[in-house]
């Protein structure tokens, strides 16, 4: 199966694609869909849109999965990642495709066993797990390929346990 990860964002969405075959991961491609900041607020949404839409016809994932809006202090900041998530998830709908959802806390405890641990610590395991030679940069792509892992981890356990409720 092949997973796309999103880490979205306004000038800067990560993205990382990972094929899972059994219980191994491997790195099929990663980075970022870049929108110029000279540019409208709607003229950047609609980069991003076409960005993510190009990425999934390209690569034709199985899955998508994306990172929930993380509540800071900036309430700006919060609703323009928020719009960009909104564009996002219309690109995958567009694509036939839905996305699953995981907040910073959810791919943090998939990929490193803890929810609060460092950036550091998740791009680590992230190059660990996937057997990279280096940690991917920048940081976005790499934050995109621990969503991927996570839905792997998550969509592992959900059809063990659903094999359970049988």
């Amino acid at each position: 199966m092949l997973i796309l990860g999103i880490d979205p964002g306004t000038a800067i969405t990560g993205y990382g694609l990972v094929e899972c075959i059994g219980n191994r991961h491997k790195m099929v491609d990663y980075g970022c869909v870049y929108t110029k900041n000279d540019r409208t607020d709607d003229l950047r949404l609609q980069q991003t849109y076409e960005g993510i839409r190009n990425i999934i016809q390209t690569y034709q994932p199985q899955a998508v999965a994306v990172e929930e809006l993380f509540f800071n202090k900036n309430v700006r900041t919060a609703l323009a990642v928020g719009q960009a998530r909104g564009v996002i998830l219309l690109a995958t709908v567009h694509e036939g495709l839905s996305a699953a959802e995981y907040t910073p806390l959810q791919v943090k405890q998939a990929v490193v066993g803890y929810g609060r641990a460092e950036k550091k610590q998740v791009q680590f395991m992230v190059k660990t797990l996937l057997n990279l030679p280096e940690i991917p940069r920048p940081d976005d792509a790499a934050d995109a390929l621990a969503i991927a892992l996570c839905h792997s981890f998550a969509r592992g356990l959900n059809d063990k346990l659903a094999g359970y409720r049988k």
